[in-house]
């Protein structure tokens, strides 16, 4: 069974990352690697964070020679900005008067929430884990998991669709806009329409100049993802639950849709079904895809679409209102150097909840403890479907 997690707080001295049960003989690209890593620090609207940081992926275990060798992978993350907060978050005891303390704590983060869970006198230590800092280490694992789905012909992008009050008219972009995004040297804000983009930018300039922060959506896409994984057999087990709780658990993730899962809800099932038709070539088809790949909870060979919708970044550059934890008096929230918008870096987040989720059920259909014992059970299934 494939299995993940990470470790380390956002201005410690690095993340880390371990991904368990992939099979031995995975060929890892350390250029694809870094280049994911690279993507999810881009985007119109970044913070000065992005500008001291720059993520690469050492790995520690698990990959030798290029290749894995079945046992447990761990990757680790520098964070440079570890130099600046040695003093002020030492793993010993250090000197109490250099903590930087969340004297207040910010609306829509888990600051008070964890405050409370932890009995801490302040925000401090909660801040440093649920920061979305974390993220990066999952974007790491996740490429992995895409160099393992690319091998069976899956590939997994994403795209924004909305940013403030800027949206993406077009509601069904096709993979081919999508994946050309891929090649991109300047990521602004990864949609696939120029014009679009320009309106998305202002919306974030608004937010800037206001001292505020935006949201917005974004979409990933699985593509070439045969029919058959997951399942109805029992609740945990469906697919398309997999997935949102996979892409809701990122930080500032509110919502997730699976294909028109939105709109169908206000409209009548003669015009949210897609009619099933079917030719000797391509087998069994459908002309549209309003269910995102996913039926039943399995996925049904058509593009996986999941859509991520993200709140604004809590911290304000113009703090809310807030209580002080040690006085109980009201107080404005606590600043720390912050984003104004991360929707795009959110959908690479994305991406690699996704691509695990999918490498998971695939490994749980297809098994094998070896690359080619994997592709050969892969390859016999899809030979399987050819003949049905």
């Amino acid at each position: 069974m494939l299995r993940y997690f990470t470790a380390g707080e956002s201005h410690g001295e690095a993340l880390i990352a371990f991904l368990s049960g992939m099979p031995a003989g995975l060929k890892i690209d350390q250029a694809f690697l870094d280049r994911e890593l690279w993507r999810r620090q881009q985007g119109y609207g970044r913070g000065g964070r992005m500008k001291i940081e720059r993520d690469t992926a050492h790995i520690l275990s698990g990959v030798r020679q290029g290749m894995t060798i079945g046992s447990p992978i761990a990757i680790l993350l520098e964070n440079k900005d570890w130099l600046n907060w040695k003093e002020s978050l030492p793993v010993s005891q250090g000197d109490p008067a250099k903590h930087k303390k969340v004297a207040a704590p910010r609306p829509g983060h888990a600051d008070l929430a964890g405050a409370l869970k932890y009995n801490f006198p302040e925000a401090r230590y909660v801040l440093e884990r649920a920061s979305a800092r974390e993220s990066a280490a999952r974007v790491a694992i996740g490429a992995v998991a895409k160099l393992f789905l690319r091998e069976l012909g899956i590939e997994v992008l994403s795209h924004v669709t909305s940013v403030g009050g800027a949206t993406q008219e077009n509601t069904n972009v096709p993979w081919e806009q999508i994946a050309a995004l891929r090649h991109r040297e300047e990521i602004i804000l990864n949609c696939v329409d120029h014009a679009t983009e320009q309106r998305m930018k202002e919306e974030v300039d608004h937010a800037l100049k206001t001292g505020d922060s935006v949201g917005g959506v974004f979409e990933v896409v699985a593509h070439d993802v045969p029919p058959g994984l997951g399942t109805y057999a029992q609740w945990d087990e469906r697919l398309d639950a997999l997935l949102a709780a996979a892409v809701v658990s990122l930080q500032a993730v509110k919502g997730v849709e699976i294909g028109s899962g939105i709109a169908a809800a206000s409209s009548l099932g003669s015009a949210v079904h897609d009619e099933i038709a079917y030719n000797r070539a391509e087998g069994f088809t459908r002309a549209h895809n309003n269910a995102g790949g996913i039926e039943g909870g399995v996925s049904n060979g058509e593009d996986i679409r999941v859509r991520g919708y993200l709140k604004p970044i809590s911290t304000l550059r113009r703090p809310l209102q807030s209580v002080d934890f040690a006085s109980r008096q009201p107080v404005n929230a606590t600043y720390e150097r912050s984003d104004v918008c991360v929707v795009p870096a959110a959908g690479v987040a994305a991406e690699s909840m996704v691509a695990l989720t999918l490498a998971r059920c695939a490994l749980e259909k297809f098994g094998g403890d070896s690359m080619p014992e994997t592709l050969r059970n892969f390859r016999g299934y899809m030979q399987q479907l050819k003949t049905y």
